[in-house]
Order: C-alpha cells, then structure tokens, then sequence
C-alpha cells in the first residue's frame, strides 16, 4: 500500500499538469490567430413564473452572441463549440 501512493501522486501532478499546459497553449494559439473570437445566432428563452406555481415560455427575438475559436472559455467568451450547441438560452425571470 505504500507504493501506491507515490504512484497516485505523480499521476495527479502529471494530470494537473497537462491541463494547465493544454489551457495556456490554447491561450496562446488563441492570442494569436487572425480572427480569435466567431458569433453564433441564438435564441433567449424567457421563463416566466406564475402565481399557480407554473412557468410559462416565452421565446426571445434571435440573438448574436460572440464566441471565442478556442477548446476552453477565453476573455470572457464561451468557447464558439459549446455555444454552436446550446443555440437555446434560457433566462430565469
């Protein structure tokens, strides 16, 4: 059991790592491509409640909304793959 856990850690140093250097090589690759932000036409879903306890649905009028080309979320943008697949929105009222 003792040389298990030498071996756990280095698995999760190596992990955590390879995560930090996959999120800052995306950053980077991000940075410098011509065009690093995309738009996505989505549609805003508002959730109304009401007094019976019931929501009602409303859809909104279509939206641009900015994304950025990249694996994970940069500069304040969702990643133009996650926003490309979740085109509903919905807005809690």
């Amino acid at each position: 059991m003792q040389t298990l856990s030498p071996l756990l850690t280095r698995i999760a140093i190596v992990l955590v790592a390879s995560v930090v250097v996959l999120y800052v090589g995306d950053y980077v690759v991000m940075k410098f491509r011509s065009e690093p932000t995309g738009t996505c036409q989505i549609t805003k879903l508002y959730a109304v409640p009401q007094k019976d306890g019931k929501t009602e649905y409303e859809a909104g009028d279509p939206e641009t909304q900015t994304c950025a080309n990249s694996i994970f979320p940069h500069l304040g943008y969702s990643p133009c793959w996650y926003v490309k697949r979740h085109k509903m929105q919905q807005v809690n009222l």
